[in-house]
């Protein structure tokens, strides 16, 4: 038994996981009894957001403590600098013992590898489902079996041969819930129940900027077949029980629907069932059904997976000490302004799930609304270990927060800085944006900086704020509206500042201003 007293640190995190679809978060849609648990002993936080909404900068945001600008991973193309500081590292130097296992995707080779660990297993790039590919410093093999329990199976065999006189800090990582959505089959059978649409499912993007309007991330319109395991009697990937394959970012994928969807035939690839259609509107919300069935299913096999973790610390008598953490890499629509994706800054991609549990110092059932960002996290799991934090982070330590208390000084303000200006699959726009606890203000630059994976500007920079008590689901534009006129200023100031303390740089003007 360890004479060190520090708190273990599990840290969980899934991939494109919105909070609605865990059952504690209130949406009724599906239901997670193993995440709702760290809710009921611990905490869940309703505003905790991404510094930058896409998998790669997020990850890279949560290890170093840094926004995407001063660790330099901006976007999906963009590789970790395996030389620079990260909290594993921190960690390990402090006495800790240290393990990452699951979806890295952060770079692969010898130059990005994970460093600061004194295990690793990670998947290559999104990693599969099935009998997934693994590396790890002595090679790569493959494994039988479904990815969310091997990731599971790996970070507790870890824990089982851990050194004992430690305490330990556990990155788990599961590829679940990212497109292309495939379950565990014994989950197949679950959510058959319809889901109800979402209130602006049919959002025609009046009273927003550009930005909205030309995004391609439309369940209706840029879903496409393979992504809801459907097949076509005749066209790509046309035989029924072929597996799936990862490469959904091939636009030969995107088979344009018929006008006259009366002709259009959609086969089931698992089972051959066939489905017909008499209009559009049946279509599109037969894809957002189907989307959301295969979603729910594959997010099922994470909390039965959590539940098993769980159910280790209980046994061994781990729980008490140990801090467990569950979250995603950012936010996702689920047919939120008729999207799947994330990307936006939008709040549906913007806000992340939070749920963590340590018995010693956070009490059961207890709810934050102040707000965290991801960035945040490093800077706290070394408060917890007792180390200083190093200057370069930027994040700060929420411990405080942890206990109940709200500091008179907290600066309750999250920022996002999204760089991959219309990536060639999405279209969406370079911006940056602020949030406080009841106003966001967007500014779309629309430019890429020759940032890898993107694609020339151009196109009309424009503001948007949100009053989001009065508009929580963001559909007016209130940036131009006389009577937010000094809402838009302090907002500005607010943006500016924040900007100027971590070192961003700015490229709107005076002139772009109202």
């Amino acid at each position: 038994m360890s004479s060190d007293k520090r708190p273990n640190i599990l840290f969980i995190m899934a991939d494109d996981h919105a909070s609605k679809s865990i059952s504690c978060y209130g949406a009724g849609i599906n239901h997670t009894p193993n995440l709702d648990r760290l809710a009921t002993e611990g905490m869940k936080f309703n505003h905790c957001y991404v510094t930058n909404s896409i998998c790669t900068p997020s990850r890279a945001a949560i290890i170093t403590g840094t926004h995407n600008h001063v660790n330099g991973v901006m976007t999906l193309d963009s590789k970790i600098n395996k030389y620079i500081p990260n909290v594993a590292k921190h960690l390990r130097t402090g006495g800790y013992q240290t393990a990452m296992v699951g979806k890295w995707h952060l770079g692969e080779g010898k130059a990005h590898e994970p460093t600061g660990f004194d295990y690793w297993e990670i998947v290559p790039g999104q990693g599969e489902y099935f009998d997934p590919e693994f590396i790890g410093p002595d090679g790569t093999h493959r494994e039988a079996g479904y990815a969310t329990d091997i990731i599971t199976d790996k970070s507790l065999d870890w824990i089982k041969s851990r050194d004992q006189s430690k305490p330990f800090f556990l990155m788990c990582h599961h590829k679940a819930p990212h497109r292309s959505w495939e379950c565990d089959p014994k989950h197949k059978h679950l959510y058959k129940d319809p889901v109800r649409l979402p209130d602006t499912f049919t959002d025609d993007y009046k009273n927003r900027a550009k930005a909205a309007a030309v995004a391609k991330m439309r369940v209706a319109e840029d879903m496409t077949y393979l992504d809801l395991g459907l097949a076509q009697p005749e066209g790509p990937s046309s035989v029924v029980g072929e597996k799936l394959f990862n490469s959904w970012w091939n636009n030969d994928r995107k088979v344009p629907d018929p006008e006259d969807v009366t002709s259009l035939k959609l086969i089931d690839k698992d089972d051959g069932t066939v489905f017909t259609f008499k209009t559009r509107k049946e279509l599109a919300e037969f894809k957002f059904q189907r989307y959301m069935q295969r979603y729910l299913r594959t997010i099922q096999s994470i909390d039965d997976n959590v539940g098993r973790m769980l159910q280790y610390l209980d046994e061994e008598g781990l729980a008490e000490n140990t801090i467990v953490i569950y979250t995603s890499d950012q936010g996702f629509f689920l047919g939120e302004h008729g999207w799947f994706d994330k990307r936006l800054v939008y709040e549906n991609s913007f806000n992340m799930p939070f749920l963590i549990r340590y018995p010693r110092e956070i009490a059961a059932n207890s709810v934050c609304n102040d707000i965290i960002s991801n960035v945040d996290f490093a800077s706290t799991w070394l408060d917890f270990a007792g180390l200083r934090k190093p200057t370069y982070m930027q994040g700060v330590s929420f411990r405080k927060l942890l206990q109940g208390q709200s500091p008179p000084d907290w600066q309750q303000v999250a920022y996002h800085r999204y760089w991959m200006h219309r990536d060639v699959i999405h279209e969406a726009y370079a911006h940056y944006a602020v949030r406080n606890q009841r106003y966001k203000l967007i500014y779309w630059y629309n430019e890429d900086f020759g940032i890898e994976g993107t694609r020339p500007g151009g196109e009309e920079k424009e503001w948007e704020l949100f009053d989001l008590e009065e508009d929580p689901l963001e559909l007016f534009n209130c940036y131009h509206e006389e009577k937010y006129a000094d809402v838009v200023q302090h907002m500005t100031e607010i943006l500016e500042k924040k900007m100027e303390e971590i070192g961003d740089e700015p490229v709107h003007s005076k002139h772009d201003k109202k």
